[in-house]
């Protein structure tokens, strides 16, 4: 079968998405440097949940470590009960990534057009295949070093977002970055991801203005087409 322009553009992009999850999610897998002194600086292993007074940095380490704990923890659940493995995966994801701020940054300037209920959808809907995707892949990984760099202030104002970035060290060299905002409860979360100067958050955005396009801007449709 012949593939038109747009076709092969599309293969093409989804192709770029699916190799970028997949390298985000192995430097979030190896993200476990140091995070033992994290915990244990903080009072608290697995169930610490909360995050005020953490830095940016020590936050990333310590959902990263959250993660992985309970992944751990509820292995065997991935065959004996899957949507119940799934819906800890994302209790537990949802406490360390704002969701409903991961959607606007998603949706760009679409975002002036949805509904608040639209948002919040959308923000479901991300929380449910995002984690489902890389909850299945997180239930067998293996180690390689990650290593956290130093923290730079980009802005003198203490709520500015700040970036953390991390190196995965081998042959391939992957530098990502975790762009972290303050919420009102004054915690660090995440609301966006760059792997190697890729913006994770723009691909998204163009998945996203594609569909817009392809269902004459109707966000209900691109919703109901989201994958």
């Amino acid at each position: 079968m012949n593939m038109t322009k747009y076709g092969i553009k599309r293969a093409v992009a989804r192709s770029v998405k699916i190799a970028l999850q997949v390298l985000g999610l192995v430097a979030l897998l190896l993200a476990v440097d140091r995070l033992d002194e994290v915990v244990w600086k903080h009072g608290g292993g697995a169930q610490a949940q909360t995050t005020q007074g953490l830095t940016a940095q020590e936050t990333a380490q310590l959902g990263v470590n959250t993660l992985l704990q309970t992944i751990e923890d509820s292995r065997e659940l991935f065959n004996s009960d899957r949507e119940a493995y799934f819906e800890q995966i994302e209790e537990v994801v949802g406490q360390f990534v704002d969701f409903d701020v991961v959607a606007e940054v998603v949706m760009n300037r679409y975002a002036a057009y949805a509904t608040p209920r639209q948002k919040a959808r959308f923000a479901d809907i991300l929380k449910s295949t995002l984690t489902r995707f890389y909850g299945a892949a997180l239930v067998n990984y293996t180690n390689v070093e990650l290593v956290f760099l130093p923290g730079r202030r980009r802005s003198d104002d203490p709520r500015a977002d700040q970036i953390v970035s991390m190196e995965l060290k081998g042959e391939v060299g992957l530098r990502l970055q975790y762009q972290m905002f303050l919420n009102e409860n004054d915690e660090w979360k995440l609301k966006n991801v760059s792997l190697s100067g890729i913006n994770l958050g723009r691909q998204y955005y163009t998945q996203f203005a594609a569909l817009m396009a392809q269902h004459d801007n109707d966000i209900e449709a691109v919703l109901d087409n989201w994958k």
